[in-house]
């Protein structure tokens, strides 16, 4: 199943890319539906992003999300994450509302722990919630705000953006789930939520002395008592990456995070992430972020 980069979600709905979209890492952007409905369609493809997305969507809907399908008649507030496929259809013809997409970074550098770790955008949690009239109204003005202030020339407006978001994660933690979902059990997104819960425990990180330990696939194939190739096909199958490529973004993130938010060395760091040598952190580092440590802790 082929993932849509951000790239290719500019290039689909305005047959452009905004500047400087590879070096922005906290991609941020917030829209109309309406003013994203391409050729009169309002039918979105079924496959996996690699961009997290916040629906609000009116109209009568079929959401399918993984091995879930949910009929939405009304208002509902949608969670979507890179790690599980998603589509939604209109039954009705006529959909409005609003959505924004980010990326996991527009997060990562001001807050410890990790955007996985919230119920709505972990593998298996509740990504859709029914909202009624007085609900929707108080999501929209969140919307709104946002739309009001993504053009804006405020030096700070990214940190409202923020908030505006936090505050709607934080509002659909307090409502009770959709009803109407229709699950279909799945022992491969059992493992890989059991996996992923594995990989949360170990963050995040919180003194030079505590170590991660679990860094391969092996490692945790043990801990779930299943065969290593079996682990690796499920988490294939469920999110079309590697377990190797799970980990190794979530090392990176809570390297990040603790190049940005500690005054540890790099030794330091590099031991409590699981490396031998400094120089093979570095080299890990430098992979996956085009920068050295000691350069990205300078930005």
């Amino acid at each position: 199943m082929k993932t849509e980069t951000l790239q290719e979600f500019y290039q689909h709905k305005f047959n452009a890319v905004p500047d400087r979209l590879q070096q922005d890492l906290g991609h941020f952007n917030v829209f109309r539906l309406e003013d994203c409905i391409v050729n009169g369609t309002v039918t979105v493809k079924y496959s996996r992003r690699d961009f997290y997305k916040v629906s609000l969507v009116r109209g009568h809907n079929l959401y399918h999300y993984a091995d879930k399908t949910t009929e939405m008649n009304g208002s509902a507030l949608i969670f979507c994450n890179p790690q599980i496929p998603y589509a939604w259809e209109s039954l009705s013809g006529e959909s409005n509302g609003y959505f924004c997409i980010f990326k996991e970074s527009f997060f990562t550098g001001v807050m410890r722990g990790n955007i996985h770790e919230l119920p709505m955008m972990a593998p298996g949690g509740i990504p859709s919630y029914l909202l009624n009239k007085e609900q929707d109204k108080e999501v929209s003005q969140l919307f709104e705000k946002m739309l009001g202030e993504i053009n804006g020339d405020y030096v700070l407006k990214y940190d409202l953006l923020r908030n505006y978001l936090t505050e709607i994660m934080h509002y659909a933690l307090k409502m009770q789930p959709s009803e109407f979902v229709y699950q279909h059990t799945d022992a491969k997104t059992r493992i890989t939520s059991v996996f992923n819960e594995l990989l949360e425990r170990q963050f995040p990180i919180e003194s030079p002395g505590q170590r991660f330990v679990m860094r391969s696939a092996n490692d945790f194939a043990k801990q779930l008592s299943v065969h290593v190739n079996h682990l690796n096909r499920a988490i294939r199958d469920t999110t079309g990456k590697t377990t190797s490529a799970h980990i190794a973004e979530r090392l990176t993130s809570e390297a990040k995070a603790l190049l940005k938010h500690t005054d540890w060395n790099i030794s330091e760091i590099s031991y409590a992430l699981g490396f031998e040598e400094p120089a093979h952190f570095n080299n890990f580092f430098k992979k996956h972020t085009q920068l050295t440590p000691g350069a990205f802790r300078g930005v």
